[in-house]
């Protein structure tokens, strides 16, 4: 299956069916086969218990007494059309069939039928249905004002990058994030977080680098009045504050010795005393944190703790830098022109020719910051230091759309001389599924075998 097992997993599958053996057989049945199934005698007691956003799929007989299956099916597309509803029937005959599709079933199964035959129905029906409230929820977030909480990108290591952060955003396991600088961190912290059970609680951000030595302990732990001069009244430290939540602890290398000692007996516990009190306090805590050296390193981990390092790196997420996932740059470039031209209320521009060269050259050090304040100098119009373009590369002014499809095609030649047109050496250099890639060479009318060796080259056509 594609997506999370976990989320899979919690798809229920609601069984309605007037014959209650049967009923109750069946579900009996899927109950052991792995899914949290639920008897349902009829479409009204069926309309009772889903809603929109229903977490799971109907089975349906067709024939049965006040609402059939038929009539169930429709009231339950208008409730939400993307329920998966499969109907069974003991009338397998050719009408009903596609009477049952062209009303919008998922599927068609006809009795008698076997165990494995409706199992692997609802696996597929379920994927589905994970994956449609998944995207749900993904743009909930986005019309929460929350869109710099995605991933944007379509190649492979960010995909992967995505699922794991779905199969981990519900599990009470401390992560630890190593990327670059800018190549999104907290966006990562910020998807566990907004992706679990967690999203209602606190999310609390302390940039460990930011504070100096003397101050970094009580923002931490907190303290109570009294606990050193100028402490007056009592102050709710971060580790505290995130109780239930999530606690982003990012530039972790940065924090001080002294610091990290506390911190790893809170980790081990699950408990603080705030400076100034011995009174210990229970945490329900998450703890996510990020950094750019690889503390796994001896060399690099210099003064971190060797034992906080292990009891963080349970699970660690590496982000990668922008120069590993060149596929991306034009969707990422795109998405962040027309931010910076709404933000400055500005029309999009048409790229020139020095524009895309360095989108395609450069390796981009400060990753997606740099991307992002790139994208908003070229949509305020402002001088760049670019490389100039020949005359040969001169030509009218191209939409954004254009601008991009060029570099890509770009890219894509590039890769497939470098390759000497070998797919699988082009599919891991462009970090892009295979049906993308093909896709993709017969959007730009690129002749794959033109680049194997021997073979005669197709032209080169300037970008336009």
């Amino acid at each position: 299956m594609s997506d999370s097992s976990a989320s899979i997993a919690a798809i229920e599958v609601a069984f309605v069916d007037d014959d209650p053996d049967l009923r109750d057989a069946n579900v009996q049945a899927l109950r052991l086969a792995g899914f949290p199934a639920v008897a349902l005698p009829s479409g009204h007691a069926a309309l009772k218990r889903i809603g929109p956003d229903y977490a799971g799929i109907v089975v349906t007989d067709i024939r049965m007494p006040g609402m059939d299956g038929i009539e169930l099916l429709r009231r339950l597309r208008t409730l939400d059309p993307d329920i998966p509803v499969i109907m069974i029937s003991g009338h397998a005959d050719i009408e009903t069939a596609v009477g049952a599709m062209s009303e919008g079933a998922y599927d068609f199964i006809a009795k008698p039928y076997s165990g494995e035959r409706l199992v692997e129905t609802l696996r597929r029906a379920a994927e589905k249905r994970a994956l449609v409230l998944e995207n749900r929820r993904l743009r909930a977030l986005a019309t929460r004002g929350e869109e710099e909480t995605t991933l944007i990108g379509e190649t492979p290591v960010i995909m992967r990058l995505r699922q794991t952060i779905r199969e981990l955003a519900d599990v009470d396991v401390d992560v630890l994030i190593q990327g670059e600088t800018g190549t999104g961190k907290e966006v990562v912290a910020n998807l566990l977080h907004h992706l679990g059970r967690r999203r209602d609680k606190p999310f609390v951000a302390l940039n460990c680098g930011a504070l100096p030595d003397s101050v970094i302990e009580s923002e931490l732990f907190g303290y109570e009045p009294g606990a050193f001069t100028g402490a007056q009244k009592r102050r709710i430290g971060r580790i505290e504050h995130s109780s239930g939540g999530t606690l982003f602890l990012d530039e972790l290398e940065s924090m001080p010795l002294a610091a990290q000692v506390k911190l790893l007996r809170v980790l081990e516990m699950r408990e603080i005393a705030p400076l100034g009190s011995n009174d210990l306090r229970r945490v329900d805590l998450r703890v996510v944190a990020a950094t750019k050296a690889d503390l796994g390193d001896s060399v690099r981990r210099r003064d971190f703790r060797e034992d906080l390092y292990y009891r963080l790196n349970v699970v660690t997420l590496h982000i990668p830098p922008l120069r590993e996932r060149r596929g991306d740059i034009p969707l990422l470039f795109s998405r962040f022109l027309a931010r910076a031209a709404e933000k400055y209320r500005r029309e999009v521009p048409a790229l020139d020719r020095a524009v895309e060269r360095h989108l395609v050259e450069n390796d981009w050090p400060g990753n997606v910051r740099e991307l992002v304040h790139f994208a908003e100098r070229v949509a305020l119009g402002l001088p760049e230091n670019l490389l100039p373009v020949t005359k040969a590369e001169e030509g009218g002014p191209l939409s954004l759309p254009e601008r991009l499809n060029a570099v890509e095609a770009t890219l894509i030649r590039e890769a497939l001389e470098e390759t000497q047109g070998d797919v699988r050496a082009a599919l891991e250099k462009l970090r892009i599924p295979r049906k993308t890639f093909y896709d993709k060479l017969a959007r730009h009318g690129i002749d794959r075998a033109a680049y194997e060796p021997g073979a005669e080259r197709e032209p080169r056509v300037p970008a336009r």
